[in-house]
C-alpha cells in the first residue's frame, strides 16, 4: 500500500496512532503554524529512522487535517494532507481538542502533561 493509499483509505488508524503517541508523553507540544495565508495548531509525530512526520492540524471554522509527510527517493519532502470526517475527529479527545483550539485562537503554542489530555 503506498502512503497515499494509506492515508487516503485509512486515516481514522493514523490519527489513532498520533493521538494515542502524543497523549503517552510525558509532555506534549501544540504548535501554532502559519503558512501562506492560512494558520493552525497541530500536534506531531516523528518516525526519525524512516524520515516520516504525521500530524492532526486544526485549521479555522473547525477544518481538522491529517498530515503525512515523508522524503521521496530524489529526497524531495511530499506533504500528504486529507481533511478529517467527525468519526475521526472523534478520535480526538476532547481535551486535546479544546488545547488545539485554544492555540489556534490566540496564535501560541502550548506545552502540557500527556495525561492533562488523555481524559
Amino acid at each position: 500500500m503506498t502512503y497515499e493509499e494509506l492515508v487516503k483509505k485509512h486515516p481514522g488508524s493514523l490519527v489513532e496512532k498520533i493521538v494515542t503517541e502524543v497523549v503517552n508523553k510525558d509532555t506534549v507540544e501544540v504548535y501554532f503554524e502559519d503558512a501562506d495565508d492560512e494558520q493552525w495548531a497541530v500536534i506531531k509525530v516523528h518516525i526519525y529512522e524512516e524520515d516520516k512526520e504525521m500530524a492532526v492540524r486544526l485549521l479555522a471554522d473547525n477544518k481538522w487535517v491529517l498530515q503525512f509527510g515523508y522524503y521521496d527517493d530524489e529526497d524531495e519532502f511530499i506533504e500528504l494532507l486529507q481533511p478529517l470526517n467527525q468519526l475521526e475527529i472523534d478520535l480526538i479527545p476532547k481535551r486535546l481538542q479544546m488545547v488545539m483550539q485554544k492555540v489556534l485562537s490566540g496564535e501560541e503554542g502550548l506545552r502540557l502533561p500527556g495525561n492533562f489530555l488523555s481524559a
